[in-house]
C-alpha cells in the first residue's frame, strides 16, 4: 500500500505529460482513420483512463502514445461494433482491424496535424467555431477552458463545438490539406483562426491555466514547422511575436492601455522582438507578399527608433488596403494619414465610415483622435464620449478617458 500512491502519483504525471504535449498528435492520427471528430475523442478519453488502471499494475510502456493511438482504435472498434449501422460498421471494423494488425513500430504515429488543423479551420464553419474546435483539437484545451476564454457557460461551448463536428461530418468537410489551387484561401482561413487566438489572449485579462497567446504561438511554430518556407505562416507567427514582445509594456502603472510609440521600450522582450524581425525579413525575402506579412512590417515599424516610422506605416497600410479593403483597415489608413500629417484627408476618411462603424469602439477612438489633433475640441469630445461608452475594458476606458481630458 505504501508504493501503490507515489506510483498512481507518478502515472498520473506521466499521463498528463502526454495528453498536454501529444494530444494534438493523437486526435490527429485517430480522426484522419476514423473520419470522426467525437469518436476519436471519446475513444482517446477512454483509452487514456484505461492507461490510468493499466500502467499503474503494470509500468508505463515503452511508447505511451503508441500504447494510448492502439487502444483507442480498441475502444472505438468496440464503440463501432455496438452504435453503427451495419454498412458503415462492417467498413470501420475493416480499416481498425487492419491497423491493429499490422506491426509498425508504435512510435511512429504519423503526424497528421496539418490536416486537423485545416480541417478546424474550413471557412464553412463559423469563425468562434472554428477558433473553438482548433483549440479543443489541436492544443488539447477542455471544454470549461474554451467557455472561460469566450466567456460562455460549459454547456452552450459544448454545443458550439458539437456543431461543429456534426457540420464536418454532415457536409462531408474532407480531412485533407488543400490542393495547391485552394492553398492560398484556406491557409489564410487557418491564420486568421490562429491569430483570432492571439488577439483573445492578448486583449483578455489573463487565464492562469491557459496562455492562448502562446498556444497562438505554438501553432504558428507548428504550422512553420509542417510547412516550411511559407511566406505568409512566417509572416503571421513574425506578428504574434512582435506583439506579444510588446506585451508587459502595454499597460501603465496605472492602468490604462499604453500605445506602441509612448511605451517602455525597456519592458520590451527584446529576445521575441528579434526572433520576430529576423522572421519577417526571411518571409518578405520570399516576395510572395500577403496581408500577414504587412501587418508584421507595420507592427516592426511601430516599434521603430527612436519612435514610430509612421512615413512607412502609412505606406504599409496603403499597400494593404489592396489586399484586405476593409473599413478596419481604412480606419487605421486614416490614423496614418493623420500621423503623417494629412489630417483633411484622415477626417474625410473617417467620416465616410461613421454611419457603418457606427458601433465599432476603435473606429471612434480613431476620429477623436483625428479631430484633436485638427483642434476640432468639440467634434473630439463627442467621439472621445462615445468610445468610453463603448469600450469593452477598463484600461482602454483610462486610456480614452486621459485622452479626453486632454483634448478639452
Amino acid at each position: 500500500m505504501t508504493n501503490a500512491a507515489p506510483q498512481a502519483i507518478a502515472v498520473s504525471k506521466a499521463l498528463d505529460a502526454v495528453m498536454r504535449n501529444d494530444k494534438g498528435r493523437l486526435m490527429a492520427a485517430l480522426v484522419s482513420r476514423l473520419r470522426s471528430f467525437q469518436l476519436a475523442e471519446d475513444a482517446l478519453q477512454e483509452a487514456s483512463i484505461s492507461a490510468l488502471v493499466h500502467w499503474s499494475r503494470e509500468g508505463l510502456p515503452h511508447s505511451p502514445q503508441g500504447w494510448l493511438i492502439r487502444v483507442a482504435f480498441r475502444k472505438a472498434l468496440d464503440q463501432i461494433r455496438t452504435e453503427r449501422r451495419s454498412t458503415e460498421r462492417e467498413t470501420a471494423m475493416h480499416l481498425i482491424l487492419e491497423i491493429l494488425g499490422t506491426d509498425d513500430n508504435e512510435d511512429q504515429i504519423p503526424d497528421d496535424r496539418l490536416r486537423l488543423i485545416f480541417t478546424c479551420c474550413h471557412p464553412a464553419l463559423e469563425l468562434k467555431s472554428r477558433v473553438a474546435l482548433t483549440l479543443r483539437a489541436v492544443c488539447g484545451l477542455s471544454t470549461a477552458e474554451i467557455a472561460r476564454l469566450f466567456l460562455d457557460n460549459e454547456t452552450t461551448m459544448g454545443q458550439r463545438l458539437s456543431r461543429a463536428k456534426t457540420k464536418i461530418l454532415s457536409a462531408g468537410i474532407a480531412y485533407v490539406v488543400p490542393k495547391e489551387d485552394e492553398w492560398d484561401d484556406r491557409l489564410h482561413a487557418v491564420l486568421t483562426t490562429t491569430y483570432l487566438i492571439f488577439t483573445t489572449g492578448y486583449t483578455n485579462a489573463p487565464d492562469k491555466s491557459r496562455d492562448l497567446c502562446g498556444e497562438a504561438v505554438f501553432l504558428a511554430r507548428l504550422l512553420c514547422m509542417l510547412r516550411p518556407e511559407q511566406a505568409e505562416i512566417e509572416g503571421a507567427l513574425a506578428l504574434m511575436l512582435l506583439t506579444e514582445a510588446r506585451r508587459s509594456a502595454r499597460i501603465s502603472p496605472g492602468g490604462a492601455t499604453v500605445p506602441p510609440g509612448e511605451q517602455d521600450r525597456n519592458l520590451w522582450d527584446h529576445t521575441k522582438q528579434t526572433e520576430g524581425q529576423q522572421l519577417l525579413e526571411t518571409a518578405l525575402r520570399r516576395k510572395r507578399a500577403g496581408p500577414f506579412q504587412v501587418k508584421a512590417a507595420i507592427s516592426a515599424c511601430q516599434m521603430a527608433m527612436p519612435a514610430p516610422d509612421w512615413p512607412q506605416i502609412l505606406q504599409l497600410y496603403t499597400v494593404l488596403l489592396t489586399m484586405e479593403p476593409t473599413p478596419v483597415v481604412q480606419v487605421n489608413h486614416a490614423v496614418a494619414l493623420a500621423e503623417t500629417g494629412h489630417l483633411a484627408a484622415a477626417r474625410s476618411i473617417l467620416l465616410t465610415l461613421s454611419e457603418q462603424l457606427a458601433a465599432f469602439q476603435p473606429f471612434h477612438a480613431a476620429l477623436a483622435h483625428v479631430l484633436a489633433k485638427a483642434n476640432d475640441k468639440e467634434g473630439a469630445a463627442r467621439a472621445y464620449a462615445t468610445a468610453i461608452t463603448l469600450a469593452d475594458n477598463e484600461s482602454d476606458r483610462l486610456f480614452l478617458k486621459d485622452r479626453f481630458g486632454k483634448a478639452s
